[in-house]
Order: structure tokens, then sequence, then C-alpha cells
């Protein structure tokens, strides 16, 4: 009985960290069309053949193209945003996605599965949601050695060991095709201390600053994105501590 007291009071803790952070986040910033990241190379050479799209947790920074496309994420600013814009927006969770079995052609979920205590559970909602050789675009955080106080104020559960997500991702039916490494982590300890503590200290002021000023400069530097097949080798490479996977759904789904 305390162990499942515990559990609970995890699971709500993370909830709750997710929805306060995410949604300070995104109530202080404009929407950033899908064009403008690295992804979109990748998503572009998709579309053609993705009539049914959805994108889970998408925020202001959509991968996915807004207009005509479905998307859940648990900030109202979010939905009421992209709606505006000419999405198919709800409010919803990855856990219980409320679309009928293999709806969708394609499947987005950037930095999603590391906030929610049930990753199983949410991949198979996402790989469920897939048609028979549908595709999964997913990225996750790597290497619990790389965890930082950064990580648990953001909302995140876990880092992943590459073993860890391939078995899950067979276990939903998920068979990883392409990789890329993704995303820079701060390396340097003290600017993420600093950082750390101006969002937990001064939230409002770090957020504008992150929204209005940093974020301009990253989409500016991004750097493209290089494909491997498979992911081990993606994993393997010096200094990587996010990927971005190229998932087909083989197999019947979830087992």
């Amino acid at each position: 009985m305390p162990e499942n007291r515990e559990a609970a009071r995890q699971l709500t803790d993370a909830a709750s960290t997710n929805q306060n952070f995410y949604h300070a986040l995104w109530s202080q910033t404009r929407l950033v069309c899908a064009d403008r990241f690295n992804t979109w190379p990748l998503v572009r050479g998709l579309l053609p053949h993705s009539p049914q799209r959805l994108e889970v947790g998408p925020g202001l920074r959509p991968r996915l193209p807004v207009a005509g496309t479905h998307f859940i994420d648990i900030a109202v600013p979010v939905i009421e945003r992209l709606n505006e814009a000419g999405a198919l927006a709800r409010l919803g969770e990855v856990g219980a996605l409320p679309y009928e079995d293999g709806r969708f052609d394609l499947v987005c979920a950037f930095d999603i599965i590391e906030h929610v205590e049930d990753d199983l559970g949410a991949l198979g909602e996402l790989s469920r949601v897939l048609k028979e050789d549908g595709v999964l675009i997913l990225s996750v955080p790597i290497y619990q050695k790389c965890w930082t106080d950064f990580d648990a104020l953001v909302g995140h559960v876990r880092r992943y060991e590459p073993a860890d997500l391939e078995a899950l991702l067979a276990r939903c039916g998920l068979q990883p095709e392409k990789s890329a490494a993704f995303g820079r982590q701060l390396k340097n300890q003290r600017l993420l201390r600093l950082g750390v503590w101006f969002l937990t200290h001064q939230r409002s002021r770090a957020l504008f600053t992150y929204n209005w000023l940093l974020l301009p400069l990253d989409l500016l530097f991004q750097k493209r994105l290089k494909f491997r097949e498979g992911f081990r080798d993606t994993c393997a490479e010096d200094g990587v501590d996010e990927v971005v996977l190229i998932c087909r759904r083989r197999g019947g789904g979830p087992v």
C-alpha cells in the first residue's frame, strides 16, 4: 500500500510539473511554423504520403504543418492558438488519445514520452492510432548519466538507455528505421545551473528571454540533421544526448 501511494504521488508530481511549466511557457510566446525547424526536410518528404497526420504535445513549436493537422496538447493556450491557425487541435494526453485504431499515416511526438510515468502505455497509444506501415517520428533524451537539474525542472521522468528504448519500441510494434542526433543540451554546468536558477526564481523573465531572444538564435544556428540507418550507431556518437527516430509500425501494433 505505501508503494502504491508513492507511485501515485510521483505520477501526480510529474503531471503537475508539466502542466505548470508548459502553461507558463506557451502563455508568453508566439506560434513558430514547422518550416523553421531542421526537421522540416524530413517532414516535407513524408507529407505527400500522409494525408492523415497527428502531432502530440507540439506546444507552439509544431513540426507538422498546422493547417489540416490533428494536434493533442495539455495546455489550453496551445489549443486556442493552433485552432486559430487552422489546426484540428484538442486537449488531451498521450496516454489516452481520443482517436480510433489505425487512423493516421504519420504521427509525431517530439520530447514527449520522457515526461510520462507510463511510457509503455504512451508508446502503445502512439502505435495504436497509426496505420499499419505508418510512420512515427519520435525524439527522446538518452543516457541517464546525462541527467541534470534541468531535466527535473522541465518535467522529465527519465532519460533512455538505447537498449531499453529499443525493447519498448519492439513491444509496441515500432521498428526504428533511421535516426539522427537531436537537440543541444548545454554542456557548461555553471551556465546550466544559472539557467535553472532563473527558471525557478525568475520564471517569467527567463521564459521571455528564451522565447524572444534565445529561440530565434537557436533557429538561426540549427544544424542539418544527419540520419543513419537504425539508431544504435547514432547513440554511439560522441556527445549525443538526444535522438530523433523514424519508426515504422510493423507486426500488428502493441503486444
